[in-house]
């Protein structure tokens, strides 16, 4: 198994977009069709394609707050492949790329605080509660580099 981050194309946004997670997690993930219209109009976003060899298996987007703050806007695996340690492996491989950039201090992520999984899996990697967002919709969490 060879999982990889490859950036999302004309040649596979189409497949990035035809991903889905469950109908229970609906309501915590932005569909990726219109992920990356918002990367299209919106600077600093940045995409990659989650692949298990050659197969997209899943989606990230992060966004460049700042010079020293990234957020990861977006992250998901596509239904049939969850379960298998993709998003953990995945998310790894995120995170050092992110920190190619040596001029970050923050990389931060937020989630539904009623997210079962959610709260668990990011903590796993370092992050930290922060608080609530502006809105009081999401928990933010952070990693200070």
């Amino acid at each position: 198994m060879t999982l990889s981050l490859r950036p999302i194309t004309t040649d596979n946004y189409e497949a990035i977009c035809d991903l889905d997670v469950t109908p229970e997690q609906e309501a915590f993930v932005a569909c990726n069709m219109w992920s990356l219209v918002e990367a299209t109009y919106n600077d600093g976003h940045i995409t990659r394609g989650i692949y298990l060899n050659d197969e997209p298996v899943g989606f990230f987007m992060w966004v460049y707050e700042s010079r020293d703050k990234v957020s990861i806007y977006r992250f998901m695996v596509d239904q049939a492949h969850q379960r298998k340690g993709i998003g953990r492996q995945a998310m790894l491989m995120a995170l050092q790329e992110i920190q190619q950039d040596s001029n970050l201090s923050c990389i931060e992520i937020c989630y539904n605080p009623n997210n079962p999984v959610a709260k668990d899996f990011y903590a796993s990697f370092g992050f930290i509660e922060v608080g609530m967002d502006d809105d009081d919709e999401d928990m933010l969490a952070e990693i200070r580099l």
